[in-house]
């Protein structure tokens, strides 16, 4: 195989935090290059004691700095600043994100970086027409309800798209008036630090938006446990999220979880079958599988089964998995080696098992001397519970389950520690409405996949979390409620120990 088609050394690095060199010293992150498997880059290890002084800083900017004493209107020129700079610099934060996940640059450019944009626009726009709450039906008292910014926000970003999610919790959790600190996955973190240095380039006061590189064992453990972190917002992993609410677990911070995901993907029947192909296909393969809310088990009903999932294979065959910056790949590489080794750890568990029929993949990808290649992979089995229909696997990896009808799909779906989001397709109206209520899932999509609004919460049911992204739990998670009672009129109140008695 020739290497990559990007030239890394074509790349700027972002700011002093970031150098292209080799060796790297003990206290660094090294980055590889998942086509190539050569390192490219570092970034430095901030360690607990500068993590710690980080979050002092940010406090001491919360608690005396201009931020948040500024109207939403004023923070939202800001914002739009913030905006207008990412979408001048688009090309620039696609390489870098497609750099380090290795998702493909088509990908970076048209969902990962407008979408970013869009973050920090949206929150300058709609937190402007934001209002309190006023009650006055007691007839005495008129209670004020009025939202305040909570103090200093910790955003944990994850390394499967760290320009989207990060730039999701960090432009809600400015816009509310706080400060944040924002620390990146160890194996994404290039595109988060430019991400943050425009940030600083729109004007944003000093200390206002902190990044704290390093791994979470050690980094980011100090931030969470550290008496001035008000606030947590994780996307990751259902394990990650336990240690990270156990470690806040003793300051009482408000934490907003959105973890991992095992999605029913339903198809009926009754559905548009080539909408429901390629609404299949997309909901796994797209952004290289990577991503918590894939439609990573497919449960499709009998009546339509040998056709949908001969089709389905053939489709998964033909998809161009290749160098990510090759304008006409599909799916690039797993985005680093230890994921890597975990997708072929499952890809053995398939093919060593009677449990299961591989119908596609489940190895490394042909025709690749190097890079971490995988073959998109189809399994089919009969078995819900096994633990490849029950762990999260997140790659281009499906599970395939022939059901009798809808009921048996609902049952199906729901048997999963796991409730991040489920897919239904159905042109039948009164199937779709039983789905939707029946299924344990934050988001049901029904005949898309995976459409955002932001104005729509956005979480999961049992192991996927605590609390909502959107709009409205971005501000339960950044805000403290206030509220002010006043009475209509001057009160006549108990007058305790005015008259003095005698013994």
């Amino acid at each position: 195989m020739q290497n990559s088609s990007f030239d890394v050394s074509r790349i700027v690095l972002p700011g002093p935090a970031i150098a292209a060199m080799e060796p790297a010293p003990a206290d660094a992150q090294t980055l590889v290059n998942a086509v190539t498997e050569a390192p490219y880059a570092h970034v430095p290890d901030l360690g607990a004691a500068a993590a710690e002084a980080m979050a002092v800083r940010a406090r001491t900017a919360f608690e005396t700095g201009p931020w948040r004493r500024m109207t939403p209107a004023e923070r939202g020129v800001t914002l739009r600043r913030i905006s207008a700079l990412i979408l001048a610099h688009a090309e620039e934060l696609a390489v870098l994100h497609t750099l380090e996940t290795a998702v493909p640059i088509g990908q970076a450019r048209g969902m990962h970086v407008p979408r970013t944009a869009e973050n920090f626009s949206f929150f300058a726009d709609i937190l402007t027409g934001l209002a309190g709450e006023t009650y006055d039906q007691s007839g005495r008292y008129l209670s004020i309800i009025t939202r305040e910014p909570v103090g200093v926000g910790l955003v944990i970003a994850p390394w499967n798209a760290p320009l989207v999610l990060s730039s999701m919790k960090l432009a809600a959790c400015i816009a509310l008036g706080n400060c944040c600190i924002v620390k990146p996955s160890e194996y994404a973190p290039l595109s988060v630090l430019r991400l943050c240095e425009l940030i600083q380039e729109a004007g944003i006061p000093e200390d206002v938006v902190q990044v704290a590189c390093g791994p979470g064992a050690t980094t980011g453990r100090a931030l969470v446990r550290h008496p001035d972190i008000d606030a947590v917002g994780l996307i990751g992993g259902t394990t990650t999220g336990r240690r990270i609410m156990a470690d806040a677990a003793d300051g009482l911070k408000k934490l907003g979880l959105e973890l991992g995901g095992k999605s029913a993907n339903i198809v009926l029947a009754s559905a548009d079958f080539d909408r429901a192909l390629d609404g299949a296909l997309a909901g796994i393969f797209a952004n290289n599988g990577e991503q918590c809310m894939a439609g990573s088990r497919i449960l499709i009903e009998d009546a339509i089964a040998d056709r949908f999932i001969e089709a389905f294979v053939a489709r998964t065959q033909n998809l161009r998995v290749g160098d990510p910056f090759e304008a006409t790949t599909e799916i690039g590489p797993i985005a680093f080696k230890a994921h890597y080794d975990r997708m072929l750890a499952f890809s053995e568990a398939a093919r060593g098992s009677s449990a299961y029929r591989v119908l596609a993949g489940a190895r490394r990808h042909e025709g690749f001397d190097t890079g971490y290649f995988f073959a998109p992979t189809v399994v089919e089995t009969d078995d819900n519970m096994s633990p490849l229909c029950q762990e999260e696997i997140f790659g281009p990896f499906v599970t395939i389950q022939r059901v009798r009808d809808l009921d048996d799909a609902l049952t199906r779906a729901n048997q999963t520690e796991f409730g991040l989001a489920s897919y239904i397709w159905s042109d039948d109206l009164p199937s779709i409405m039983r789905a939707r209520k029946a299924l344990r899932a934050g988001t049901v999509w029904v005949n898309t996949p995976m459409a955002r609004d932001l104005r729509a919460p956005f979480g999961g049911y049992k192991q996927s979390g605590i609390g909502r992204d959107g709009l409205p739990g971005s501000i339960d998670l950044f805000t403290e409620e206030k509220s002010t009672i006043i009475p209509d009129q001057p009160l006549t109140l108990p007058k305790f120990g005015a008259t003095l008695g005698t013994a």
